[in-house]
């Protein structure tokens, strides 16, 4: 079991306005290694929806790195990685938006064009519903949900689980 968990926050209703990640790489089955930064977004632009979802204010953002900035970091940890998210297509579509709005191609981090889901895997095994903080509490796992590094290793685990 090797792979790599990821979760972002976004700033705003557009994929392009990641303001966190958090990325856990898990190599034969252990946590080798977790990451986790604020990034900040587009001008600093949040949506007050988003900040009561996560709790990132543009005070928490304003003195970080852009995307581009932190990507090198990004990049090690998932280049030729199988990416596991438990919303696969949002932070898929979170990535691969934000990347383009840098001028990165997502092509260079050699992975799959869909990742592995357990969002998708734990409502196949029945789970209703199958969100998250659901799929947590039923497999007693920590969670601090929307902080992006708990969320990013909770799937981990769902995943080292199924």
């Amino acid at each position: 079991m090797t792979f790599t968990a990821i979760d972002f926050e976004t700033a705003t209703g557009h994929p392009e306005s990641a303001c966190a990640v958090g990325i856990v790489t898990v190599d034969d089955g252990l946590i080798v290694d977790e990451y986790y930064t604020l990034i900040q977004p587009p001008f600093n632009h949040y949506w007050y929806h988003n900040i009561q979802v996560h709790g990132i204010r543009p005070v928490d953002t304003e003195n970080e790195k852009t995307f581009d900035g932190h990507f090198p970091e990004i990049y090690k940890r998932l280049f030729g990685r199988t990416v596991v998210a438990h919303n696969e297509s949002f932070d898929r579509n979170v990535l691969s938006r934000t990347m383009k709005h840098y001028g990165l191609y997502y092509d260079e981090l050699e992975i799959a064009d869909r990742w592995e889901c357990t969002c998708r895997i734990y409502r196949a095994k029945g789970y209703k519903p199958a969100n998250l903080k659901y799929c947590c509490e039923r497999n007693s796992i920590a969670l601090n949900h929307h902080e992006a590094l708990s969320d990013a290793r909770a799937c981990a685990q769902l995943y080292l689980m199924r």
